[in-house]
């Protein structure tokens, strides 16, 4: 397994260029599964995550092919042959469930193995198979596999569907099976995500007719049939809030080229509350710490509240801030594997059930440290640029799955950082 080695202490300054979102391709390149015409998208991020999608849409019988040389742009098309989902490709990234929805919707059965991922929580996929209940779908577990069918044969119904929370997963399923039902659906307590509204632009571009967009409602007329589109997928906000809490861990100033400031919702407000300035421009946000940091409590929610997948990178953060903060988390009951990691580099962390107190130090030092999942793999990669010696994150596989070129932009803005083959 390959490792990066980081000798820290440089402020980062100059610029990077934001990827398209992660969370946003992968949906959408599911979202080719609900018609034979060609989808095209762009500003596709070079990830392991989009690989193994493309792999499972092949699975499936659908063409992906690159449309530009680069990769960046992806044609999607083609018949379904296939309607399982095996567990050799499944157990790599939970995304995967993805494509239970439009199989559904298409082809009336979907076979689809449980999903697996980062190991941050169970995360059922409970809401998606109750919502699909409720549209006439059947399902029985069997072999660490989902089977499911439409009720006597036909398409999937529209329903009236409440989600207990706001699942962006649930979401995502929900709304691309219900854009081939009989019929309308309504999605209450929807998840707002950029992403979501992202996956309904394009359909709404394939000839689907949804309402609602960007709220918790949405409204959902089925019909008969998608037609192919072209679609550019929205700057990655996580990247985005992770680039900038290493800018301001180091004490830099750095531009985020093509970030979108009002897609960070409640990130921006927090890092301005310590201390760091986070300003839109004519190419993206520019992000500067110019003095010190203080310490600021934080509660991950769903969109637009601080979201979990920036929780980590926050943390880093508060390590080396003036004062003491407390990190709460309420998405998922095991996303604090990386404090052990961040307290063998000099972190003063303790956790109490849901809640991590965090009191700052003046310095980080370097250690060899241990990745256990994708966003606690880039909060080390950000301890190292802040701390002083040099550190070493192991099991960077994890990195690979959700930041494009990482050493490479980060090398840029004066960081000394590698990977190390194995």
């Amino acid at each position: 397994m390959d490792r990066i080695r980081i000798r820290g202490g440089r402020p980062l300054h100059g610029d990077i260029v934001i990827s398209g979102a992660k969370n946003a391709a992968l949906p959408l390149m599911a979202a080719g599964l609900l018609t034979d015409d060609r989808l095209i998208l762009s500003n596709v991020p070079q990830l392991a995550d989009v690989k193994t999608m493309g792999s499972l849409l092949a699975q499936h019988g659908i063409a992906v092919e690159d449309a530009t040389p680069d990769g960046r742009r992806l044609s999607l098309g083609g018949a379904i042959t296939n309607t399982e989902a095996p567990y050799d490709i499944v157990r790599k990234m939970r995304a995967s469930i993805l494509v239970l929805g439009p199989l559904l919707a298409r082809t009336g059965e979907a076979r689809v193995s449980l999903p697996g991922g980062c190991a941050i929580g169970t995360r059922p996929v409970d809401l998606h198979l109750k919502g699909l209940e409720q549209m006439g779908a059947v399902f029985r577990l069997e072999a660490g596999y989902i089977h499911g069918s439409v009720a006597g044969g036909g398409k999937l119904a529209g329903a009236v569907i409440v989600l207990p929370f706001a699942s962006v997963g649930a979401t995502e399923n929900l709304v691309m099976a219900a854009a081939l039902a009989d019929g309308r659906t309504v999605l209450s307590n929807a998840a707002r995500e950029p992403e979501i509204s992202d996956l309904c632009a394009c359909l709404v571009a394939m000839g689907a007719r949804i309402e609602g967009i960007g709220t918790d409602r949405l409204v959902i007329e089925g019909v008969p049939t998608l037609h192919g589109a072209e679609h550019s997928i929205i700057p990655d906000r996580i990247e985005t809030g992770t680039y900038a809490c290493a800018t301001a861990a180091t004490g830099g100033e750095v531009r985020l080229i093509g970030a979108r400031l009002d897609h960070l919702g409640a990130v921006a407000r927090i890092l301005r509350d310590t201390g760091v300035d986070v300003d839109e421009d004519e190419q993206g946000v520019m992000v500067r710490r110019l003095s010190g940091l203080r310490g600021v409590d934080v509660m991950t929610e769903p969109y637009p509240g601080f979201p979990t997948d920036m929780q980590a990178q926050f943390m880093v953060l508060m390590s080396v801030a003036d004062g003491a903060a407390m990190v709460t988390e309420t998405i998922f009951e095991n996303r604090f594997m990386h404090v052990q990691e961040l307290n063998r580099m000099g972190a003063r962390i303790n956790v109490h059930g849901a809640s991590a107190i965090v009191r700052g130090v003046s310095s980080l030092s370097g250690a060899p440290v241990m990745a256990t999942d994708l966003r606690a793999s880039v909060s080390l990669v950000l301890a190292g640029l802040a701390a002083a010696g040099v550190t070493v994150v192991n099991r960077v596989y994890h990195l690979d799955r959700g930041y494009e070129a990482v050493e490479q932009k980060l090398a840029a803005c004066g960081a000394d950082i590698e990977r190390l083959a194995d």
